[in-house]
């Protein structure tokens, strides 16, 4: 069957009810099944360099199958049962995919953003109670280890580190200097530390102890940015198999290759692009440990879709723009889609691409909270540009409008709700209170009356054919004096600009409404426009005037986050440091902002430092919402 509409989705459903499905239980049941059936076919690969002639370490599914399973009975000899925790803090290479499996298979597996500081992934051992960490082995240019053994000193509950060397996935010269210039790691923590592949490989290829054959939490996803601390969303197989389903379903089967260059501590590598392998047999190449961000990735991106005849590519927006900036240098003819999430896609954009690669582009929504995916402009139908296609099967979405807790007729905007097989009911975060008002009841659920719907703070509204339409976050709407001001109709009429690549549009403070419009804009490279004439363009092209923006930014690049989103947290510190030193200058206090936090329950921190009272900065700053206080 096709999948191209509506009416298509609706069949599916229509085939049988999703509990009454003969689908894998568990993940190891679902790599033993693909393994059964694909078994000698290339099922993973991977390259240091992103050369197109560069080593590259390919197992088949039989392979993976075998060293995943010695992973999971490594983790049981380390004392991982079903409900024990092993983390990982990893680049992108094979060992990072047999730790995402073998985790949880043996018990927990718990994905760790490496770019988070060591005191923030600390907290998230804490809060996992994680018994093992799987990170790197001290390597040039890189400060993991050193990260990892600083987060550990913060969670004694780790007892056990295993260390996986990227030295065996070197060649030449490079093999040969390398242990000469390896790094120290001095060790300061209580937990052994053991080499991954040297115990991976003690261990026999067939599993050790019994798959229960019984759904449970099978992994931990941190959600989140790059400050504060992370929630820690809890994942069952049940949403896992979901997730590989729809992929063997809908988008791959054994003949296919995916290209996953984005990294495997989020869900949309994980859960997404290599749940669809797992589905279906298709093989996933992973380029480079550090995927779109290493070296010559975007420089070597077509040939080495030529090389690997990679039939679909998985993107995020930033990735796009970066390659429409160089030649199509390659035969790509076997690229046959191109999976885009994570952010908007700008309409200009998905143009240029498409007239390129000459390939289709398919948007897709999904979230860490429900497991992932929940909506894709369908393969084969009509692809509504700027929307995020129609729901997949057997997920429900609702829009509800958050003042009165009642469903938006069609077209009206309101909170993107959701109910699947990836959502835990009641139960999205480890910690109990931050599932409160998490969800709205689902008494009048199509698909399960049991069910509830998960609030995504995803602000949008379905069309009269039923598409999904993303029109900001709730908690990123701009209240200017009472007056809601939706930042993505700022950001869309700048993204129009030629000369705008990206555009980010927050509430800095105001004493008088609270908050006022204010935009950030990365360019097009080689581009030149005036950060003067780019407000012109944006009093012309937004229609309400209140939310012209009062101040715009010109940056080098906006901060985004691992998978392409522009990180409004980062864009929200520089506004209040801006205004704050702005007012406490016009005021002639000797103050000035040393920096600003987050703070759980009061949100945006401001830290002031200089020679002047706190009741002299208070005569100032109180004359804002935003907190702050003296810095120590």
């Amino acid at each position: 069957m096709t999948y191209a509409n509506m009416a298509d989705r609706n069949a599916i459903e229509a085939e049988s009810a999703w509990d009454a499905r003969d689908l894998p239980k568990t993940t190891f049941e679902l790599l033993s099944r693909t393994a059964d059936a694909h078994g000698p076919r290339k099922a993973l690969s991977f390259q240091l360099q992103s050369g197109p002639t560069d080593p590259c370490e390919t197992l088949t599914w039989n392979e993976l199958r075998d060293q995943a399973t010695q992973a999971a009975n490594m983790f049981r000899k380390l004392g991982v049962g079903e409900n024990d925790v092993v983390a990982y803090m990893l680049p992108n290479a094979n060992e990072a995919v047999l730790t995402y499996l073998g985790g949880q298979i043996a018990g927990i597996v718990n994905p760790i953003n490496p770019l988070l500081e060591p005191e923030q992934i600390g907290a998230i051992l804490r809060e996992t109670n994680a018994k093992v960490l799987v990170t790197l082995r001290a390597f040039p240019k890189t400060d993991l280890a050193q990260k990892a053994a600083e987060a550990v000193k913060l969670a004694p509950n780790v007892t056990t580190i295993l260390e996986v060397d990227l030295h065996r996935y070197l060649t030449g010269i490079k093999k040969l200097i390398v242990p000469l210039i390896r790094p120290k790691n001095p060790v300061t923590h209580s937990a052994q530390v053991l080499n991954f592949r040297a115990e991976m490989e003690k261990q026999p290829k067939s599993l050790a102890f019994d798959d229960s054959g019984m759904d449970r939490v099978a992994a931990y996803f941190h959600t989140g940015g790059t400050t504060g601390m992370p929630k820690v969303a809890q994942h069952r197989y049940s949403g896992i198999v979901y997730n590989a389903w729809l992929g063997a379903r809908l988008l791959f089967t054994e003949e296919d290759v995916q290209i996953c260059p984005l990294p495997m501590f989020h869900v949309f590598a994980a859960i997404v692009s290599l749940g669809a392998s797992l589905g279906s047999g298709a093989q996933i190449v992973f380029p480079t440990p550090q995927g779109y961000r290493g070296d010559g990735v975007f420089d070597n991106f077509w040939k080495l879709i030529e090389r690997h005849r990679v039939t679909f590519m998985i993107t995020v927006p930033t990735a796009m723009s970066a390659l429409m900036q160089r030649p199509v240098n390659a035969d790509i003819s076997s690229l046959k889609l191109a999976f885009c999430g994570s952010a908007p896609l700008p309409l200009e954009l998905y143009r240029r691409f498409e007239e390129a690669a000459g390939v289709n582009i398919c948007e897709g929504y999904g979230l860490t909270e429900a497991t992932c995916l929940v909506s894709i402009n369908p393969p084969d139908g009509e692809k509504k540009v700027g929307s995020i296609g129609i729901p997949f099967p057997y997920t429900d979405v609702r829009i509800v409008d958050v003042a009165t807790q009642t469903d938006s007729a069609a077209n009206d905007i309101g909170e993107i709700c959701v109910s699947s097989p990836g959502v835990y009911d009641g139960k999205t975060y480890t910690e109990a209170a931050k599932n409160k008002d998490l969800f709205y009841p689902g008494e009048d659920s199509p698909l399960n009356a049991n069910r509830q719907y998960l609030r995504t703070g995803d602000l949008g509204r379905i069309d009269e054919d039923g598409y999904l339409w993303i029109t900001g976050r709730a908690k990123d709407l701009i209240i200017r004096g009472g007056h809601n001001i939706d930042p993505a109709e700022i950001e869309e009429a700048l993204a129009g600009h030629p000369a705008v690549a990206f555009a980010g549009a927050i509430g800095q403070p105001d004493m008088h409404a609270g908050e006022i419009p204010c935009a950030f804009v990365e360019l097009v490279d080689g581009a030149t426009v005036t950060e003067a004439e780019l407000m012109d363009y944006a009093k012309e092209h937004i229609h309400e005037r209140a939310a012209h923006p009062k101040h715009l930014e010109i940056m080098d690049e906006l901060p985004k986050t691992a998978v392409g989103k522009v990180f409004k947290p980062d864009l929200r510190k520089s506004a209040i440091t801006r205004i704050f030193n702005e007012a406490l200058d016009k005021a002639g206090v000797a103050a000035q902002v040393q920096s600003v936090s987050e703070d759980k329950k009061r949100g945006l921190v401001a830290h002031i430092a200089g020679e002047a009272s706190e009741a002299d900065v208070g005569k100032v700053l109180s004359k804002f919402a935003n907190a702050w206080d003296m810095a120590a």
